[in-house]
């Protein structure tokens, strides 16, 4: 299964049509979704936002193939996740799908460049995997921290590098739950940025799960859930994205 986003513009990577989950609490049945309608086309930037418990977490882990819905049809990428087995949704967030969470789940003992490698090679690429890992560092301006370790970078250089690994592979989907929760203002706008500039040049469709307007202001869709329903779906010119300045985000004295 190739993850390479090679989707043509406008065409579906998601389409969830009277999607529910229900979580058993004890002798209780608490519905998480109550019938979602959603489709994100190929080249979308979206954020899904909400209160705390509106379901935002619960879709993204339904369309990252993390879980199966109770009812309802969903379909990533061509794949129906309802009727997916384990191994099969495995396989699918594997080679297809890229991930960016809260914590940078970095391994604290491998460079940044052998973190994003690391994953290339379990997704069975060759000999060019280290080849691909720099390019992409260097995409997200992190090529001169290659040979370093997540202790010697700061938190908005470990979550550019968390992010690398995401779109290495150029997925067609890359999902971001609350991204920039432990990131100062500087970060948050910085890694925006160049989560936009991958977005334009790849065609990759970014979904994000926020409460952070940060994320907001550059989304071109956005789409709010409330009580596991979607309340409100509307496009949006995002913010425009900001120059960059030398030395931004860096570590106290790093290079």
């Amino acid at each position: 299964m190739s993850g390479r986003a090679a989707l043509a513009p406008g065409a579906p990577v998601i389409e969830a049509r009277g999607v529910t989950k229900v979580f058993a609490e004890g002798p209780q049945l608490v519905p998480a979704l109550r019938g979602i309608d959603l489709t994100v086309r190929a080249g979308e930037f979206l954020a899904l936002v909400g209160p705390s418990g509106s379901g935002k977490t619960t879709l993204l882990n339904l369309i990252g193939a993390l879980d199966r819905p109770t009812a309802g049809e969903l379909t990533v990428l061509g794949r129906p996740i309802g009727t997916l087995s384990r191994a099969e949704r495995a396989t699918l967030r594997l080679h297809a799908l890229g991930f960016v969470f809260q914590a940078y789940n970095l391994v604290p003992v491998l460079t940044a460049l052998e973190n994003v490698e690391f994953v290339l090679e379990l997704q069975g690429a060759g000999g060019e995997r280290r080849a691909r890992a720099l390019e992409v560092l260097r995409e997200l301006e992190l090529a001169d921290l290659a040979q370093r370790r997540p202790a010697e970078m700061s938190g908005g250089q470990q979550q550019r590098v968390a992010v690398a690994r995401a779109v290495a592979a150029r997925p067609a989907l890359v999902l971001a739950d609350e991204p920039t929760a432990n990131l100062d203002g500087e970060n948050a706008e910085i890694l925006m940025h160049l989560m936009r500039r991958l977005c334009a040049a790849h065609g990759m469709t970014f979904v994000f799960s926020t409460h952070d307007p940060r994320v907001v202001a550059h989304a071109q869709r956005v789409v709010t859930l409330l009580d596991g329903r979607v309340a409100r779906d509307e496009a949006r010119p995002p913010e425009p994205a900001h120059e960059i300045m030398p030395g931004a985000g860096r570590a106290p004295g790093g290079a």
